[in-house]
Parts: structure tokens; C-alpha cells; sequence
């Protein structure tokens, strides 16, 4: 990934948050027939590993986890938030007209290694984990219990389980650090008007 410097974020704390935050992740990998991705929602256990692991599963009906092998090299993506920004968004257009569009945004890219689990158990981890995450905001959060456990157990035979031991996280920020104060309050204003409202609070919080 192209990465100037002003706009590499090293801290893991908010790498883990765009990971969180933004938990479908593309997984890129290298088969026979060439470049695959796959989107699947992944949970991030931080305190695995050297860098982390990410943990997913996929339709048994997709080939892609008989198509790599144990320990093949991947990298997985995560889009943070992110927007088009127009150079009508700042002030100092007017005084020049020296200013371009640009796309602001935040990107994780997660490299590691690729692990199959083809095991009930594994499976069943990942689903409840990923459903413990993602129901608690509901107010009255789904169970796996809540399913009859034959139904369960039928569907569970229809994934197998993934597990990416990340080696090295890199993450990239652009948002516009490197414009002067008024045109990136120009831009956040602009961002706020139009409900743009993460990407403006991202480029507030790295103005700090």
C-alpha cells in the first residue's frame, strides 16, 4: 500500500478499533486460477499472536478454503470511514483556486497466514462470538439456544471455520492532515452538512 508518512497510523489501539468498527473484511488470496477476494465478517482476537487473529468462516459451498493451502500467505482489508471531498469545501479556493478534489478515508490492511478449521466445534466458537459482538447493541440480543438444536446443528455443518494469524498490520488515515486549518475545518463542516458525520469526527480527532 502507498503510505506517506503523514498519513500512517502505528498506534494498535486504533487499528483495532477500524477492525472492530468495520468487521467485513476482504480476504485477498492466491489460487490456481489466480487473485480471490472474499467479504466476511471477522472478530479480532488482539491478544493472540504477535499482531492478532482474525477469525471467520465460510459457506462450506465455497471453494475458496479448499483452494488454499494451511499457512498460505493472505491479507485482509478493512474500510474505515471515508468520502469525497470537494475543493469548494475550502476556503482558501477562493483566494487561488489552487486546490483538487481528493477522497479522504481509512484503510487496515491485516497480512498473515490462513488456517482451515473444518470442525463443528470451531464453528460453533465463531458464531456465538461473532453473535454475543453483534446482538449486544439489540434490546433483546438473539442466542444460539434460542434455535432448536437440530436446526443448529444443521446449519453449522454448512461452514467451515477460517483463522488468519496476522504477522503485520498497516493502516493508512487520510484525512487531509496535510491542509491547512481553515480548509480542513471547511471540509468537516461540509462533511456534517451532508451526515458525513464519521468521516468529519475522524478528521477532527486527527487535528488534535
Amino acid at each position: 500500500m502507498y503510505l506517506p508518512p503523514q498519513f500512517a497510523e502505528t498506534r494498535h489501539e486504533e487499528l483495532h478499533r477500524i477492525i472492530r468498527e468495520h468487521a467485513l473484511g476482504m480476504l485477498v488470496t492466491q489460487t490456481a486460477a489466480g487473485l480471490e477476494a472474499n467479504h466476511l465478517p471477522f472478530q479480532l482476537d488482539a491478544g493472540q499472536g504477535p499482531a492478532g487473529t482474525l477469525i471467520a468462516h465460510v459457506a462450506r459451498a465455497n471453494t475458496i478454503w479448499r483452494e488454499v493451502k494451511d499457512g498460505d500467505p493472505v491479507l485482509v482489508v478493512f474500510r474505515g470511514v471515508e468520502g469525497y471531498i470537494s475543493p469548494n469545501w475550502y476556503p482558501g479556493k477562493q483566494d487561488t483556486h489552487r486546490r483538487v478534489p481528493t477522497w479522504n478515508y481509512e484503510v487496515v490492511h491485516a497480512h498473515g497466514t490462513i488456517h482451515i478449521h473444518d470442525d463443528e466445534n470451531f464453528v460453533r466458537r465463531v458464531v456465538a462470538r461473532l453473535t454475543r459482538q453483534h446482538e449486544a447493541s439489540e434490546p433483546q440480543p438473539w442466542k444460539m439456544g434460542e434455535a432448536p438444536a437440530d436446526y443448529l446443528t444443521s446449519m453449522l455443518a454448512h461452514i467451515v471455520g477460517l483463522e488468519v494469524r496476522v504477522q503485520r498490520l498497516e493502516c493508512k488515515r487520510k484525512l487531509n492532515q496535510h491542509h491547512e486549518v481553515r480548509d480542513r475545518e471547511g471540509a468537516i463542516e461540509a462533511l456534517e452538512a451532508r451526515g458525513n458525520r464519521g468521516l468529519a469526527q475522524a478528521m477532527r480527532e486527527t487535528a488534535k
